[in-house]
């Protein structure tokens, strides 16, 4: 009896995706609940899950396929599930230098079952399911994958895992050549395959295609819509960080040791904000055809660097939350988005936007708003600058803020309030706990 395994919901709005990978492959045993394959979205990666335990006896969609929710992608074969038919996923080590052409035949890169080394450890049991980058950088580099310990989700490989091992064997690490497993006679070994790499930097240019994600397709999107609907206008201001420096120097272990977490930057800056656009409502409205929706609450969208591109999920009433609060959301949001796991929910229906370019070292930047949303904070690296206090010049830690802003609904005047407000309490943290 074989029971099919279909695309979940996705999420409000969401009608298809992409499939981007298979985790499993025809003829291997699988659990209930265990992924099946990955769904890339508009705005997130999801897992299909299998209905049920047994043997994934047939895929009916390949990599790269747009499939809609609800459609057919694959069939289980109940029966099989205790028998010895599904190969072990230790067994199927990819060997993509020694085979090729097989390679080129079978997308996941099955190689022999019989070599010595090819029986991993516990810690490395796990099937050599590659993508096709990986593929592709394994064939130009005459890499072993099996001998590469990957870096990527549930321990795959990655394009830049195979890159490291052919430096490393490069440089004088473990060599993983043709020659050093089972060579093929269709593919002979150079006669000296340190040099190959060198030669083909130095005679070829080459170019590589690689489709765009989704979620890239998305973020894309949306940022032209925003500069193609929005009157978009950028205000700076600066703001001297000694203050909030000195109070998280003076109570972060404290702050840790109480809430289990480490008090950032980001708790003030959301804590001002929400007292600024008490001032200045019109920061936290948005557009909706001939009407100005206010809003007396705020969800801030705070924009996270994931392995596939910025992401934004949102922490919601952060006008109501503390700064543990704040901390908390956001670092768990952090950890999230690494591991690919933020739902739709997580990123739908914030009111404002504050993105951190600073941690990647950016001095300024003009951030461009999140529609329809009418405004984003950005915030930039902290350096010592000479500024004059009371008369004499002095160096104080300074950063640079900058707020996007829809000039159709917020004028000039209101948004330099608005950054004013911000710098007062950042500059003088008690507003933030008396509310001024």
């Amino acid at each position: 009896m074989s029971t099919e395994v279909k695309v979940p919901t996705l999420g409000e709005s969401i009608t298809e995706g992409t499939l981007a990978q298979w985790l499993k492959k025809p003829g291997e045993a699988v659990a209930a609940d265990e992924p099946l394959a990955s769904l890339e979205t508009d705005k997130v990666t999801v897992d299909v899950p299998s209905p049920i335990a047994g043997v994934l006896s047939e895929t009916l969609a390949k990599e790269g396929d747009t499939v809609a929710v609800g459609a057919v992608i694959a069939r289980i074969d109940e029966k099989a599930s205790g028998g010895a038919a599904a190969p072990s996923p230790a067994k199927e080590v990819a060997d993509a230098t020694t085979n090729p052409a097989g390679a080129g035949e079978n997308p996941q890169l099955r190689g022999s079952e019989h070599a010595p080394d090819a029986a991993p450890d516990a810690e490395d049991d796990h099937s050599l399911t590659l993508s096709p980058a990986v593929r592709r950088a394994v064939l130009e580099h005459h890499v072993d994958p099996s001998k590469i310990r990957g870096t990527g989700k549930d321990g795959r490989l990655t394009k830049d895992d195979v890159i490291a091992a052919a430096e490393a064997a490069k440089a004088g690490g473990p060599v993983h050549e043709p020659e050093a497993r089972a060579p093929a006679p269709q593919t002979p070994a150079p006669a000296k395959p340190a040099e190959q790499p060198a030669a083909q930097a130095q005679g070829e240019r080459r170019e590589e295609r690689v489709k765009m994600t989704r979620l890239r397709q998305t973020i894309a999107h949306r940022l032209k819509e925003a500069q193609n609907t929005a009157a978009l206008l950028t205000t700076f201001n600066d703001v001297d960080m000694s203050a909030v420096i000195d109070a998280r120097a003076k109570y972060k272990d404290l702050f840790e040791k109480k809430h289990g977490i480490r008090l950032g930057f980001m708790g003030f800056f959301v804590k001002a904000v929400a007292l600024a656009a008490k001032d200045v409502p019109s920061v936290n409205a948005s557009i909706e055809g001939d009407e100005i929706v206010y809003r007396d609450y705020l969800d801030v969208s705070v924009a996270v660097s994931a392995p596939k591109g910025l992401v934004v999920p949102v922490v919601r009433n952060a006008d109501r939350m503390s700064f543990a609060e704040i901390e908390k959301s956001i670092a768990e949001y952090g950890k999230r988005a690494k591991e690919g796991t933020l739902t739709v929910d997580d990123m739908t229906g914030g009111t404002f936007t504050i993105s951190n370019g600073g941690v990647f070292g950016s001095l300024l930047s003009t951030p461009i708003i999140n529609p329809p949303q009418s405004a984003v904070l950005g915030m930039h690296r902290i350096e010592e600058r000479p500024v004059v206090k009371d008369g004499q010049i002095v160096a104080r830690p300074m950063m640079y803020l900058a707020l996007s802003y829809d000039h159709r609904l917020i004028d000039g005047r209101e948004a330099v309030t608005f950054l004013v407000r911000v710098k007062e309490a950042i500059e003088d943290p008690t507003r933030l706990l008396i509310d001024l």
